[in-house]
């Protein structure tokens, strides 16, 4: 059975306890600038978005790197950073279309979510419920994944910079 971060913007206060915990049980300290996942803040509309690695099915982190250090666990599907392989090039970071790996300075080395090895702290630090970690077959995944698909192509044909369309 394979599972899968599930993120509810709406139910986000912004406290960012994810951040902490996540920092916490990867790096051993309270600092949310080392954290894996992230919360985006809209500041003007008093809203919070947590975000991370989706772990998608075609990585192209995965693909980017040039050393085969991002392996994926078979049985979970998890994309993993071996850092033993890691030459620490940022190839992956300029990859991710997410931006959702990030480089750690003190040991010129990617860092990615993992999933906790199957027990995200983030999901259990979460106290509103904003983040939980489900069975992939109940959490609408596949419609994430449409609407994600959506989402890119209207980014990419229509996005700021495309030209107005002639009259």
């Amino acid at each position: 059975m394979l599972k899968a971060l599930v993120i509810d913007p709406g139910k986000c206060t912004g406290c960012k306890q994810c951040e902490m915990a996540c920092s916490f049980e990867n790096e051993g300290v309270f600092n949310v600038s080392k954290s894996r996942i992230r919360v985006f803040d809209f500041h003007t509309e008093a809203r919070f978005v947590p975000y991370t690695c989706t772990q998608c099915a075609e990585a192209w982190c995965q693909q980017a790197c040039p050393v085969n250090a991002i392996t994926t666990d078979r049985a979970s599907g998890v994309k993993i950073v071996h850092e033993n392989l890691c030459v620490g090039c940022k190839v992956c970071t300029i990859a991710c279309p997410f931006g959702t790996i990030n480089y750690n300075a003190a040991t010129h080395k990617v860092a990615k979510c993992d999933l906790c090895q199957g027990n995200p702290a983030c999901a259990d630090a979460c106290p509103t419920g904003a983040i939980t970690f489900q069975d992939v077959e109940q959490t609408g995944f596949d419609k994430m994944k449409v609407w994600a698909t959506q989402a890119a192509h209207a980014a990419t044909h229509q996005g700021p910079n495309t030209p107005a369309a002639k009259a």
